[in-house]
């Protein structure tokens, strides 16, 4: 079943194209590591999917909903962990996640406070979100993109700064996430998480995508062993930098 479905997104600023008529289709269940360097348009693509800004054209469908014709209903469909994490300051971790699952329609205190203890957040769930070092704040905004079970998510660089523990809690909480349907994608630099719980790894250069590999085509890579993606993403990515 097809969760997300993006054709021909384009979003320019000024003369700037940022995401270059990308077209991306997400089946229910898919863990998508999308890669890319820095301003690749990994970022801007996740928050105009996720109808934070206004493509300049192009048409996403979340869960069959257009984006453009209902955003309501397509966004309660989305869970989003944007980078830096976008938290109510001065909520509590409880309240912040209770929130945004009655946002979405479906709040439910139990399930809320499971996915808190799954995250290794129950004991910080009464403390405001502006206290919170920055790997809780990750979590928090992982939580808060999980809670009331979008059909998609949407992940950037969320995994980013947590200590094992978490690092291995999130991953398990994902792979609960994808085996209930919902279909993600999660914008990483982490290359070695990508290898371990990637179902497809799409990597983006300039504004496009320049490598989609998912099956056996993404199996046969990995299994050349520690560091196939990182020889694959250097393979297709030019070095920009400064020698």
């Amino acid at each position: 079943m097809q969760r997300l479905s993006v054709r021909g997104l384009t979003v320019q600023y000024g003369r700037r194209v940022a995401v270059d008529d990308l077209s991306l289709d997400v089946e229910a269940g898919a863990m998508v590591a999308l890669l890319g360097p820095n301003g690749a348009g990994k970022s801007t693509a996740l928050l105009a999917i996720a109808g934070g800004l206004r493509p300049s054209k192009g048409t996403i469908a979340i869960a069959g909903v257009d984006l453009a014709a209902d955003p309501l209903a397509a966004k309660r469909q989305l869970g989003l962990a944007d980078q830096p994490p976008s938290l109510y300051e001065y909520f509590t971790v409880a309240e912040h996640v209770e929130m945004i699952a009655t946002v979405r329609g479906a709040s439910d205190r139990a399930a809320e406070r499971a996915l808190l203890d799954q995250l290794g957040l129950a004991a910080v769930a009464d403390r405001p979100c502006r206290e919170l070092s920055f790997g809780m704040r990750q979590r928090v905004g992982l939580a808060a993109a999980l809670v009331a079970e979008p059909a998609v998510i949407l992940l950037d660089e969320t995994l980013n700064g947590l200590d094992p523990h978490a690092a291995r809690r999130a991953r398990a909480a994902l792979a609960a996430a994808a085996a209930r349907g919902a279909a993600i994608v999660m914008s990483t630099h982490l290359l070695d998480v990508a290898e371990r719980i990637a179902t497809r790894v799409v990597i983006m250069d300039q504004g496009r995508i320049v490598t989609d590999l998912a099956g056996d085509a993404l199996a046969a890579r990995v299994a050349h062993g520690a560091g196939a993606l990182e020889e694959l993403y250097v393979g297709v990515v030019a070095d920009r930098g400064v020698a």
